[in-house]
């Protein structure tokens, strides 16, 4: 008998979608050691309420701790915590100083730029996030004590879980060494991908192994970026993993060309790749490499690249990685661009109109004795962020995981001693909250219960009621701005990335085409290259940031979703342009000249951008060499 599935529209089925992979122990323990003792601490001190700024802080900054080296850790988990910590400050002597009309003004100011700058990219949005919930906090909850002292408190719940991240080791990650967490298995994980896409070429699973091996490129890239966190930065093990990231890139640039020609290449030819994935995570010598085939143009790029890549892993002497970092004034143009100005204006427009309504019912004194008005626009911050998932799945998983935490809440709080049971509950729900990030809703629960237990420590009663008729009050001030009007055209966070991707592309493909060939790999990187991978990282970064901005768009509801109609296509067609110019490259390299047929398929994907009008301007290049 067969059975017939009915298929959810994109905006309810995302509500179900959850991230996947192993659950990150490390993460765990750190999380429980962080919340939970800081609490324990300040009330052994008599500071209860600068022990719950600090345990909030640390609670947002387990949130950010993410899988990646311990370098990067610091930009992701520090950048937010020093917004938070301005927010505080702004919110308290805003609530101290100000009225409610003028304290709403000033939060809406606040949202306005919280919003702008949180289009710039994840840490940004994380800072963005901290800035705003941090200022509500600030400007509602009660307390004795200065701005100052309780910016200071924010700032050392964040930093004693990001001293927990840099001091506690990560096991099977280290190699044995213990300096390099994570960034081995980051760049091991490049050549494994390498494999993987020489393995599929000439199938249909080549285009998905080329994502995945942008995906690892993005994720080494990151890991060796940020500061060098040990005494002697230039060391020779340093300098050896930057060496063998820096062998990826001829690599993958092979083997895309590779998989762009689509002629399936021996089952050999993987070997290479896989061997020098085992040398990077074991810390050992290569060995013997096999050869591939130097019949075509691309085999012999990834011959070459081969021998380039032994060479470097034996002698493990290079510059820092290519890379091109974002100046001050590209990240303006993406806070001031389309993008920036409708997510600020709509994040503006929610955090303000919350702060008004629970001012509002702070005075019409529909709150209890113990007021938690801050509670409504601070919740709102996690529904108006389009970055954190489609609006309606973002309602639904808020919703439902506010409710499911309350529940749990109020049965612990029933029968756990107070205040060392509510402690307890802190650390566990903080060591929970790792685990808790592949699914908003079991987020908001693990988070919800954290707060209601740090509410109660702080000598208020139970409040799981009202925390879930904030919260479905928050849902629905959130559903109704996310659906008006702005100014300018709608989708502009879409816009801007595509525009970004199309500006990257050009920019790779017009330096591929007027590029003098290099002389070879043999002699170490020349900087005409070094420039090409660079440029060529930059536009596989961009696409794949355009990508999800697309899928999220995709899954709102219709008429949100039919502002982003076809731009899946073309970001499509210029990650196919891309990958036509990788091949062009090593054709010059090859011959100096190019091919009849990759002129007319650069030729061909050009005309289809245009009669597509994506915005993204690629006419004026060059065609011939």
């Amino acid at each position: 008998m067969s059975r017939t599935f009915v298929a959810l529209p994109p905006w309810l089925a995302h509500a179900f979608r959850a991230q996947g992979g192993p659950v990150p122990w490390s993460a765990v323990a750190r999380g429980a050691l962080s919340a939970g003792p800081l609490l324990l601490v300040a009330v052994l001190a008599d500071r209860t309420q600068l022990g719950v700024i600090a345990a909030i802080a640390a609670m947002l900054a387990g949130i950010n701790d993410r899988p990646g080296s311990r370098r990067v850790s610091v930009k992701r988990i520090g950048v937010p915590a020093l917004a938070g910590g301005g927010g505080l400050l702004v919110g308290t002597y805003g609530g101290q100083h100000l009225g409610a009309v003028a304290l709403t003004l000033l939060l809406t100011c606040v949202g306005l730029v919280a919003g702008g700058i949180s289009a710039v990219g994840p840490v940004a949005s994380g800072a963005g996030t901290q800035l705003l919930v941090a200022s509500a906090i600030g400007a509602g909850m009660p307390g004795p004590a200065p701005g100052w002292l309780r910016a200071l408190a924010y700032l050392g719940g964040a930093g004693w879980l990001l001293a927990l991240r840099l001091a506690l080791p990560t096991p099977g990650a280290t190699a044995g060494d213990f300096r390099f967490d994570g960034e081995r298995d980051a760049v091991a994980a490049v050549y494994d991908a390498v494999a993987d896409l020489l393995d599929a070429v000439g199938s249909a699973e080549a285009v998905g192994r080329r994502k995945a091996l942008t995906a690892a490129l993005d994720h080494a890239q990151d890991a060796l970026s940020g500061p060098r966190l040990r005494r002697y930065a230039s060391s020779a093990a340093e300098r050896r993993l930057h060496a063998q990231y820096a062998a990826a890139l001829p690599l993958a640039e092979a083997a895309t060309a590779l998989a762009w020609a689509g002629e399936a290449v021996g089952g050999r030819t993987s070997e290479g790749p896989r061997r020098l994935a085992a040398a990077v995570r074991k810390n050992t010598p290569t060995g013997p490499l096999p050869v591939p085939h130097r019949s075509a143009p691309a085999l012999r790029a990834l011959d070459d690249a081969l021998l380039h890549a032994a060479d470097a892993f034996d002698r493990g002497s290079a510059g820092d990685p290519p890379t091109r970092r974002r100046t001050a004034a590209t990240v303006l143009r993406l806070v001031l661009g389309a993008g920036g100005r409708e997510y600020g204006l709509r994040v503006a427009l929610c955090f303000g109109a919350s702060a008004a309504v629970a001012q509002y019912l702070q005075h019409a004194r529909w709150y209890g004795q113990h007021s938690h008005w801050y509670w409504l626009p601070a919740t709102a911050v996690f529904l108006v962020k389009p970055d954190l998932g489609p609006l309606v799945s973002r309602v639904l998983c808020r919703a439902a995981g506010t409710v499911l935490g309350a529940l749990v809440f109020a049965g612990f709080a029933a029968v756990l001693p107070r205040p060392d049971g509510l402690i307890l509950l802190v650390a566990v729900s903080g060591a929970l909250i790792p685990v808790s990030t592949r699914h908003f809703a079991a987020q908001t629960a693990v988070v919800t219960v954290l707060v209601l237990a740090l509410v109660m420590v702080g000598g208020e009663p139970q409040a799981s009621l009202g925390r879930i008729g904030e919260t479905l009050l928050a849902c629905a001030i959130v559903l109704v701005v996310g659906h008006l009007p702005m100014p300018g055209q709608r989708g502009g966070g879409v816009r801007s990335r595509l525009a970004a991707a199309g500006a990257a592309a050009q920019a790779y493909l017009g330096h591929v085409l007027s590029e003098p060939p290099p002389s070879g790999l043999g002699g170490g990187l020349s900087d005409d290259r070094a420039v090409r991978w660079a440029l060529r990282r930059e536009a596989y970064r961009r696409l794949a940031e355009a990508r999800t901005a697309i899928a999220l768009a995709a899954a709102e509801l219709p008429p949100l979703a039919r502002h982003s109609e076809g731009a899946d296509t073309v970001v499509a067609t210029l990650e196919r342009l891309v990958d036509a110019t990788t091949a062009c490259a090593v054709h010059l390299d090859d011959s100096g000249r190019l091919p009849p047929r990759d002129v007319r398929q650069l030729t061909a994907l050009l005309d289809e951008l245009r009669q597509q009008r994506s915005g993204v301007v690629l006419s004026g290049l060059p065609l011939a060499g």
